[in-house]
């Protein structure tokens, strides 16, 4: 997943707290069970150290959402006297935990999160078609294409001498139709950096515009085999299921890739010293790590993300004068975010679940 969503959360020098709060309300006394469980967390953050203003901007975030019962779940990230990050979640997180550490511990929340794609959604009929766009972020934006050409006013009988007149007509006011969706949709596409495209709805009129989009975007396109319309319900669970395909896809391919490069000695580095060293020299192009929210693999890091070492003495010797120590996942997560690197976090059933952490890299030695 690209990490540069992550660099304005690391603007700020730490203590950072970060809080997975199950916020689920399924009995009677919901609300009491939620806030009793905030407290708990809050108890954790105090014991930890977590500055008092720190605790009070994740204070009143949490009461907030509380009292507003926006979502099942939240994860949130704060420094100083502001949380930086907030994400809504629908369900509860996989765990709740309250940490304060020198960096934010974002790994569960990239775990839980996902590979985010750019991605576009086009529901297609005969006469036009509604195109949404979605970036990484949520952010939405919806077009509608009509056809430029009037079809025909009316069908004609079997045997009337107008019939292949008006069949013809429709037909080309179907191709002129579909030429303009298509173009859109291109258009669309590389607006928003789609890195999917979903085209659903009529069937005819699918394969009319598939006919009409550009390659570079029809290497990304994958057709609905249902003709679902735009108000249809079915439509998330289908790009659901497609977008989780293309997820599975990536980390694939980056674990493929990744293996090919060890074994022939190249570009790729395995286990936490050599990827250490490759960070450090800013080569990191992925990062693969295993989701391990127990990982004991520590390393120490001063300010800046790229103050990334196994001891003190190695950072002291680079000019460092307070190294700090920290979760290894969380310093390496920062450094390559800071060098525009991107992460795949390998699936506990996966052939490299048991790597620990390794690294594509940009370029060998």
């Amino acid at each position: 997943m690209d990490l540069a969503f992550l660099k304005p959360l690391y603007h700020r020098p730490g203590p950072y707290a970060s809080v997975y709060a199950d916020l689920t309300r399924t009995t009677e006394d919901a609300s009491k069970a939620a806030e009793l469980r905030w407290r708990a967390l809050r108890t954790d953050l105090e014991a930890q150290g977590a500055p008092d203003r720190t605790l009070r901007a994740v204070e009143h975030v949490v009461h907030e959402e509380l009292e507003l019962r926006r979502s099942e779940g939240l994860v949130l990230f704060a420094a100083g006297d502001e949380v930086v990050r907030t994400e809504r979640l629908a369900g509860p997180p996989r765990t709740s935990l309250a940490r304060v550490a020198p960096l934010p511990h974002v790994l569960p929340y990239l775990a839980g999160r996902g590979e985010r794609f750019p991605h576009l959604v086009a529901v297609v009929d005969r006469r036009g078609g509604e195109i949404d766009c979605f970036t990484a972020e949520g952010g939405h934006r919806h077009r509608e294409v009509r056809g430029g050409e009037d079809h025909p006013a009316r069908r004609t009988k079997a045997g009337d001498w107008n019939q292949s007149r008006f069949q013809r007509a429709e037909e080309n006011a179907w191709k002129a139709t579909a030429k303009r969706v298509g173009r859109e949709i291109d258009r669309a596409a590389r607006d928003c950096g789609a890195r999917a495209v979903v085209i659903a709805g009529d069937v005819r009129a699918r394969s009319a515009v598939l006919e009409e989009i550009s390659e570079g975007v029809l290497e990304h396109t994958v057709e609905s085999d249902r003709n679902i319309s735009a108000n249809d319900p079915g439509l998330n669970a289908e790009l659901a299921r497609i977008l989780e395909l293309k997820t599975a896809e990536r980390v694939l391919s980056v674990a493929e890739r990744f293996d090919r490069e060890l074994a022939n000695g190249q570009r790729a580095v395995a286990g936490l010293p050599a990827t250490v060293a490759a960070v450090r020299r800013g080569q990191v192009e992925s990062l693969l790590l295993d989701d391990d929210p127990e990982s004991p693999a520590r390393l120490w890091i001063g300010p800046d993300p790229g103050h990334v070492a196994a001891t003190p003495g190695e950072l002291r010797r680079l000019g460092v004068t307070d190294p700090q120590e920290e979760r290894a996942d969380a310093a390496l997560v920062r450094a390559v975010a800071a060098t525009d690197g991107d992460l795949v976090v390998l699936p506990a059933d996966g052939p490299n679940a048991s790597l620990g952490v390794g690294a594509v890299l940009r370029y060998s030695d």
